[in-house]
Parts: C-alpha cells; structure tokens; sequence
C-alpha cells in the first residue's frame, strides 16, 4: 500500500455523513461509536469472568 493510498483513505476533508431518524440526527462515525460500546457491554455481561468456574 502505497502512502497516496493511506492517506486518501483517512482523508478528513469532507463533511460528515449523517443518519436522520425524525428529530434524531446523528454522524456515521459516532454511531459506530456506540454501536461498539454497545456491543462490548453485552459481551461484558454475556462472557463469564475468569476464573469463576467451580471446581468439582
């Protein structure tokens, strides 16, 4: 990959894109934001702790 290709890739220039849901209007990238936080607090509650296995 070439350094025109990574910086083409990250390039900020632009406006952002949002998402409208009637008055909610949010960006793109700050709802894959919280889609992630979201998704690692169920998998937070849903995965056991280490070391909590009992043993018999």
């Amino acid at each position: 990959m070439h350094l025109s290709h990574a910086v083409l890739a990250i390039n900020l220039n632009h406006p952002g894109r949002y998402v409208h849901w009637g008055v909610v209007q949010i960006s793109v990238a700050n709802l894959v934001v919280v889609a992630l936080m979201i998704a690692l607090f169920v998998a937070a509650i849903l995965l056991p702790f280490p070391g909590t296995r009992r043993r018999k």
